[in-house]
């Protein structure tokens, strides 16, 4: 994987992403999928973040959940400001 061009900070570069999420149902997968991360005591980072967006979408219910899990991932990988 490439390195960040702009040598954010982790924590710079996960508020970055989240500033990134318009929909607050957006913001709120986010926010579980932290906690998620958090309370099983790893790392919050770009790479546990992918690791939980895409096992839910493995498991999504229907498209307009495998879209709405697409769209995070996306965002995750945008490097552009």
């Amino acid at each position: 994987m490439r390195q960040n061009r702009n040598n954010l900070t982790t924590s710079e570069a996960i508020a970055h992403y989240f500033s990134k999420a318009r929909l607050p149902s957006q913001q709120e997968t986010l926010g579980q999928i932290v906690v998620e991360i958090l309370r099983d005591g790893r790392n919050l980072n770009r790479k546990s973040i992918c690791t939980k967006l895409l096992r839910r979408l493995e498991l999504a219910g229907g498209p307009d959940e495998e879209s709405h899990y697409h769209e995070l991932i996306g965002l995750l990988f945008d490097r552009q400001s």
